[in-house]
Parts: structure tokens; C-alpha cells; sequence
């Protein structure tokens, strides 16, 4: 479950931060908001995925909690104020440009990392 968890995240953190650079390159004027709120959530999977590769769990659990704490945020705040997101970001909407999996992802990671016991040191 780890590995499979740290490969998603990994995938993640690749996707949200390409899609966030070339929308910040090519039209950061179009939606700065929803453009720098991809590249932060992009961030956070790299961050995450390093934490969980590695781990790190301190890392990873502040991140994956940050990450939910984010979905919920912005999926609510995309319903609710449509217009202040022009453009979609990967957690507008709790992630359904990206079938909900930024939705699922943060609670599958805290379940990981609150029920398996750390590694020995």
C-alpha cells in the first residue's frame, strides 16, 4: 500500500506542477489565483511523495493533512464563488478535472501513515 500510495503521489506531484508552470508561463494573467493554488498543490505532492519514499512521516502526515485541509478548502470555495476561479485548479471542484482522486488521495495517505507503525530507527 505504500508503494502504491508513494507512486501516486508521485505521478501528482509530476502532473500538478507541469500543468501549474506552463499555465503560469503562458497566461498567468488569465487566473493567478487558480494558477498559483495548482502550482502550491504540486508543492505539497512533491513534499509529500518525498516524506512517504523516504519516511519521513512527520513530513508526510503535515503534508497529506495540508493537502486535505486544501481540497476541502478550495473544492468548497470553487462551488461557492465559481467566479473567482476562471480556471480550474487541481483542487477546484475536490479534484473532478482529476476524477476526484485529490479528493480520495489525502484521506487514503492519513489512513497509511496513522495505521502503519514507523520503521525502526
Amino acid at each position: 500500500m505504500g508503494r502504491a500510495l508513494t507512486f501516486i503521489y508521485g505521478v501528482f506531484a509530476l502532473s500538478a506542477t507541469a500543468r501549474a508552470s506552463v499555465q503560469i508561463a503562458a497566461k498567468f494573467s488569465q487566473a493567478p489565483v487558480a494558477y498559483l493554488l495548482s502550482l502550491l498543490a504540486g508543492l505539497i505532492y512533491i513534499l509529500a511523495t518525498i516524506g512517504l519514499a523516504r519516511g519521513y512521516r512527520k513530513l508526510a502526515l503535515a503534508c497529506v493533512s495540508f493537502e486535505l485541509v486544501g481540497v476541502l478548502t478550495v473544492g468548497t470555495a470553487s462551488l461557492l464563488w465559481p467566479s473567482s476561479f476562471p480556471d480550474a485548479t487541481v483542487w477546484s471542484k475536490f479534484g473532478i478535472g482529476y476524477a476526484f482522486v485529490p479528493l480520495i488521495l489525502p484521506f487514503l495517505g492519513l489512513a497509511y501513515l496513522l495505521r502503519t507503525k514507523p520503521a525502526p530507527a
